[in-house]
C-alpha cells in the first residue's frame, strides 16, 4: 500500500505543477485537497508501521471468576 501511496503523491506533484503552467485555478484547488490528503495518510500508515510490536505480545494468562 505504501508504495502506490508514494506514486499518487508524486503524480499529484506533477498535475499540481502542470495545473499551476497552464493556469487551471480550479483543478489546482482540488489537486492541492488530494494531496494533503495522501501525504496525511502516508504519515499515518508511517505512523502504525512503527508503533507495531517487534515481537510477540504477552496477552496475559486468563481467569475464570466465580459466579456468585
Amino acid at each position: 500500500m505504501r508504495p502506490r501511496l508514494v506514486e499518487i503523491i508524486a503524480n499529484l506533484r506533477d498535475r499540481i505543477q502542470e495545473a499551476k503552467a497552464n493556469g487551471w485555478f480550479g483543478e489546482l484547488t482540488g489537486l492541492e485537497t488530494s494531496l494533503n490528503e495522501a501525504s496525511r495518510k502516508l504519515v499515518s500508515l508511517d505512523r502504525a508501521r512503527d508503533r507495531q510490536p517487534t515481537g510477540p505480545v504477552d496477552l496475559g494468562i486468563p481467569t475464570i471468576a466465580d459466579p456468585r
